[in-house]
């Protein structure tokens, strides 16, 4: 038997040949959804001797632990599922991959022609299911064994891989139909196939090094475009949304370009901008509460932009750029908009990591601060004074408090996963600066709240230092994702806010509305988190004080998934925040 290929019939071996071809590539992980239409698929991956293969009961939670995979790997995951509505339960991960910009494989196996369009069970119409999402979109023939067919196949693998790097990270969907016998049953006529030995080469200069990536894009010179930029004195740089291939390198060439051009960072939290602190003297983390106050916000108004990867989530630095009317330059690897103002703005296409700073560095001089990032650096200290001693000084368990504990407290390098909603907006206002290489995740592409646990659950898995922050009803919208725990290698504290309902709604002029509000705003969901963890055999702890959360972050365990549950007073954290965040300015 040739190493990794199924000869027991003409499924398996078709199977194995995509199992074969994507482990050649550089592929680590798949993700299996039980089904019998999928059988083929998934024996060839459960057998791979290289590939990690792990089931997942709940298609939409599988899906979202594939995007946890892959966003903390940055190599596409495969996910496996059988034909009807399973590969459907896939979409919504597959909406945030293509708008994060993150590299899945879907394998759909389905029915073959004539089982279609005549009620047979468990089909429907697979064809290009997931419509633009998709890189690229396409179904395999039925399975023959033929040398030019299975030579098709191989190079139609080969593309696909390709296709989820390129011209961005995102989805490939392949629809696989089969043919009986879906299980492993032997057929002799391929058993004994006398063309074996054609497979000796088969797969020959198929590796990691052949692939094409995103990374082999060229530098791009951006010293012509710096030179113009430097003559305009009040100038912000942006690090918007942003999840790097190398943190520490994306950090330190923002900084050359600030300390270039003299202009403040504007970091955003889901960068690692504020992780990675002692890298950049010129960082700006509070202009979220600096644009509460109107005299700062008009005195403070900028000629030039310069954004990095997507929009902040801030929606006051939206409303400000809109009244500023600054020149905008976009700086992103992605051919998308990322700018959702309309500003006059202009795009270069590359990744930070893959700007040429040499001339920069050569012609760097210990030019003086000027007056405009004098004045950010300024407001953004004594701001950050503020903040610290606020925080430092209260004891009531405020959601805003809790960005500002983590990031002092946690342990280096901890991997944090950042729910939507209030969870990434108070990161927003409050994460602290730190020097602790913490880096963040988020599902900011769509910015929904489903499948939060199981891509928290993903990014953990295989490691240690990892947290979610996340609220109840995010949560609650993906409890499936506490079955992975029983496959889960690794560690995942879940730090649960929980306000009984959707705090964000409690910032809208519809709060105002009392007859509608909680039942179809809100949505108390009056949840015993502690009983919910005990039914998925999880451990959870109710938070007392935040000495008591202190104590249970540092350093955190290796192995295993708990639930830190704060309760915090929906109404009252909300009128603190609407009632104390422009005093940080004061």
């Amino acid at each position: 038997m040739i190493k990794n290929l199924d000869f027991r019939n003409i499924n398996t071996l078709w199977s194995s040949i995509i199992a074969e071809t994507l482990s050649n590539l550089g592929l680590k992980t798949a993700i299996i959804c039980p089904g019998s239409r999928s059988t083929p698929l998934t024996v060839a991956f459960a057998n791979h001797p290289k590939i990690e293969t792990i089931p997942i009961l709940d298609e939409r939670s599988a899906s979202f632990f594939a995007l946890g995979i892959a966003k903390r790997s940055r190599l596409p995951v495969v996910l496996i599922c059988t034909s009807g509505t399973a590969g459907a339960n896939f979409y919504p991960a597959v909406i945030e991959a293509r708008e994060s910009k993150t590299a899945l494989i879907i394998l759909t196996a389905d029915r073959p022609p004539e089982l279609r369009d005549c009620h047979a069970g468990q089909a429907i119409d697979q064809v290009k299911l997931y419509g633009s999402y998709c890189n690229w979109y396409t179904e395999l023939s039925l399975p023959l064994i033929e040398i030019k067919l299975l030579s098709y196949l191989r190079q139609t693998i080969i593309s696909s891989w390709n296709k989820s790097f390129l011209p961005n990270k995102g989805v490939v969907h392949i629809n696989c139909p089969f043919r009986e016998p879906l299980a492993p049953f032997t057929q002799p006529e391929i058993e004994l196939l006398s063309f074996k030995k054609y497979f000796k080469d088969f797969f020959l200069d198929i590796n990691e090094d052949s692939r094409v990536s995103s990374s082999n894009y060229c530098k791009f010179d951006i010293f012509n475009y710096l030179n113009k930029w430097r003559s305009i004195k009040k100038g912000i740089i942006i690090a918007g949304v942003n999840n790097s291939t190398n943190p520490s390198l994306y950090c330190k060439n923002i900084a050359f370009i600030s300390r270039f051009l003299n202009y403040p960072i504007l970091a955003e939290a889901l960068s690692p901008l504020r992780n990675f602190a002692n890298k950049n003297p010129n960082l700006i983390n509070t202009y979220d509460v600096i644009l509460c106050n109107p005299k700062l916000k008009e005195s403070l108004k900028p000629d030039i932009v310069i954004q990095f990867g997507q929009f902040p989530t801030s929606k006051r630095l939206r409303k400000w750029l809109e009244q500023t009317q600054a020149r905008y330059w976009l700086i992103d690897s992605s051919s998308d908009n990322f700018d959702p103002l309309h500003n006059h703005s202009f795009s270069i296409y590359s990744s930070v990591e893959n700007l040429d700073l040499r001339n920069i560095k050569n012609t760097m001089s210990t030019k003086s601060n000027s007056e405009y990032l004098k004045r950010w650096k300024i407001i953004n200290d004594n701001v950050n004074k503020n903040i610290q001693s606020t925080f430092t000084g209260i004891d009531l368990m405020l959601q805003a408090k809790l960005p500002f504990i983590l990031s002092t407290i946690l342990p280096l390098q901890t991997n944090i996963f950042i729910a939507n909603s209030m969870s990434v907006r108070y990161a927003e206002s409050f994460w602290f600066p730190n020097n602790k290489e913490l880096i963040p995740y988020f599902n900011r592409g769509a910015n929904g709240i489903e499948g939060t646990l199981s891509s928290a659950l993903g990014m953990a898995q295989n490691s240690s230092n990892n947290i979610l922050v996340t609220g109840d009803l995010a949560l609650l919208h993906d409890t499936n994702g506490f079955l992975v725990s029983k496959k889960f290698k690794g560690h995942l504290t879940i730090i649960l806010i929980n306000n009984n309902g959707g705090g964000i709604f409690e910032m809208l002029p519809i709060s105002k509305d009392k007859l509608l509000f909680e039942d179809y705003f809100a949505t108390p969901q009056n949840i015993d988190f502690a009983k919910l963890c005990n039914t998925y055999d999880i451990q959870h702890i109710n938070i007392q004080d935040w000495r008591h959360l202190q104590e249970l972050l540092n350093p955190l365990p290796t192995f295993g998934v708990r639930v830190l549950e704060l309760t915090i007073k929906r109404e009252e954290d909300a009128s603190w925040f609407q009632n104390n965040i422009s005093k940080f300015t004061d």
